[in-house]
């Protein structure tokens, strides 16, 4: 009885961090890249001071930037309403299993992606004294375009179906499709679980709740569109959409407390995973974070908000028409407001990390020094606090050391973010005495290793 309240608790702050990085796309990421066109384009103004035109992170915003705007004008090739019409003409069992194909795509889409980014990433801040030994920038990057142009797509046909399920008469469509939820129970609640696997389950489940969060927001823009924003038909949207949330909910309730139950899990384990994720989220706020704050929730949690953004701004321009001065400063208000949501959310988010990181012990690991660092520094005692992530509460990626060529090989260790946070699986009463048994026991169950850190998450600090 006590794991929907844990459950829904560290559901509550996945989906938050998830609305971190997805605002950051809307509000930071435009300022950021901004800021670093301007740094080019003024460059021959006060020379070259450093090795680099541009830092890592201004290399990575910049490249963020083109690709948004690049898939955003190829969206505008693909027709929303002839799609529309397309699935709607389809039978009802046809439309049950492109929706279930739909979303195992998703998943498959989401790891892949990852992977492309990650090696984009790589290939665009590497130092310039490696031998290189990719097949380069331009076509990393032309597969990155082309995989945010599909993902997105797929997300375009995962919410048209989804609107026609809600503008059906009968609403059977919409019920087979919130019955498919159901069938999620019986492929996990009788299998063996760990408590890895049941990290790597929980942070799936956040991600898919906030995806669907977001496809219920353009099923309803799309739908008020075409009722001339008639806020009556957003009473008859209402139901439909408590029903979607609260199958979602009850599924995801019902799976975790039988699978906790059957295989003997105790519900403080959900502590540990925010804690971790807290953990996550308080490290990549330090001056030498591995990888950027936003990218972090990415990896750890699989969702990727390019293709979401990219989609939702293609849907938000279309039903919205900005006509004359009042509504441009409406648009410039309500950009103010959503940069002020996300200040908001960080702040809020930053301090519950900090109280989850306390409450878990695990500000020690905080300030272990990075494994490329010189060996033999100990870290500053007067870092040993929270206070420094909050004072860097906007502070992201800045700087990319070079590291000489005999450092190539600690690049590949695992960072401070990997290690260990929580108790494995198993009695282990005697830390003490068994201290080193324990260390070479817990190595293969570390809740931090089970993300999607790649090679980029190790490297662009």
């Amino acid at each position: 009885m006590r794991i929907p309240r844990e459950l829904e608790k560290l559901m509550v702050f996945g989906i938050f961090l998830c609305l971190d990085a997805f605002l950051y796309v809307f509000t930071l990421l435009p300022l950021r890249v901004f800021l670093a066109l301007f740094r080019l384009f003024t460059l021959p103004c006060y020379g070259l001071r450093d090795r680099r035109l541009l830092q890592p992170a201004q290399v990575c915003d910049i490249l963020k930037g083109v690709i948004l705007v690049i898939c955003y004008f190829m969206m505008h090739y693909v027709d929303y309403s002839m799609m529309y019409h397309l699935i709607r003409g389809q039978s009802v069992i046809k439309l049950y299993i492109i929706y279930n194909m739909l979303e195992v795509a998703d998943r498959l889409f989401s790891s892949f992606g990852q992977d492309i980014l990650d090696a984009l990433y790589w290939t665009a801040t590497e130092p310039k004294e490696r031998k290189r030994a990719h097949i380069g920038v331009i076509p990393h990057f032309f597969m990155a375009v082309l995989y945010v142009f599909l993902h997105a797509i797929l997300i375009m046909v995962q919410a048209t179906t989804l609107n026609v399920a809600f503008n059906s008469h009968n609403k059977s469509l919409l019920t087979i499709m919130m019955s498919n939820n159901f069938v999620e129970i019986k492929g996990s609640v009788f299998k063996k679980f760990e408590k890895n696997n049941l990290f790597q389950m929980s942070n799936s489940d956040i991600k898919e709740r906030f995806t669907n969060y977001v496809l219920l927001l353009i099923v309803c823009l799309r739908n008020m569109e075409q009722f001339s924003w008639n806020p009556d038909h957003l009473w008859v949207l209402f139901p439909d959409v408590c029903m979607v949330i609260a199958s979602e909910t009850a599924v995801d309730i019902v799976k975790h407390a039988f699978i906790t139950k059957f295989n003997d899990i105790t519900a403080d384990v959900y502590s540990e995973y925010r804690a971790s994720l807290a953990f996550d989220l308080v490290s990549s706020r330090q001056k030498n974070a591995y990888t950027d704050y936003s990218d972090s929730v990415a990896r750890r949690m699989g969702f990727i908000p390019l293709p979401l953004a990219v989609l939702l701004i293609r849907v938000v321009t279309s039903s919205i028409k900005v006509q004359g001065i009042l509504s441009y400063a409406c648009v410039i208000l309500f950009y103010l407001g959503l940069i002020s949501l996300k200040v908001l959310n960080s702040i809020v988010l930053l301090g519950k990390s900090c109280q989850y990181v306390k409450e878990a012990k695990m500000e020690e690991k905080l300030f272990n020094p990075p494994p490329a660092s010189a060996p033999g520094k100990p870290p500053n005692k007067s870092q040993n606090k929270c206070k420094p992530a909050q004072e860097n509460l906007s502070a992201s990626v800045t700087s990319q050391p070079v590291h000489p060529k005999e450092n190539v090989i600690p690049l590949l260790v695992a960072s401070s973010s990997d290690q260990f946070l929580t108790t494995p699986d198993g009695d282990e009463k005697d830390i003490t005495q068994e201290s080193s048994e324990l260390k070479h026991r817990s190595s293969k169950k570390d809740l931090l290793e089970v993300d999607r850190f790649t090679i980029c998450g190790n490297r662009i600090d």
